[in-house]
């Protein structure tokens, strides 16, 4: 299923190097075609709780899924590098 551009998507693994786990919501703002022929990737936007942006990463599409109604949103910690 292609997600549209600027729908809210969940995290389905984690993304470490990125500080993100699986279940976090980002925003899809850009679709990114593999330059070989593999994967294409997904620019995200992550905010935080409170709507502040907090970080814009693309991961392969792979990674995220449509949100569903029955899904409930949750809250992390987001833990800083050290």
């Amino acid at each position: 299923m292609k997600l549209k551009l600027y729908q809210e998507v969940a995290l389905v693994r984690d993304v470490l190097d990125e500080n993100l786990r699986s279940g976090d919501v980002a925003v899809r703002i850009d679709y990114v075609p593999h330059p070989r022929g593999g994967e294409a990737g997904a620019v995200l936007e992550v905010f935080n709780a409170v709507g502040e942006s907090v970080s814009v990463v693309t991961v392969p599409e792979s990674t995220i899924a449509p949100l569903r109604a029955a899904q409930v949103p949750a809250v992390r910690m987001l833990l800083q590098p050290a």
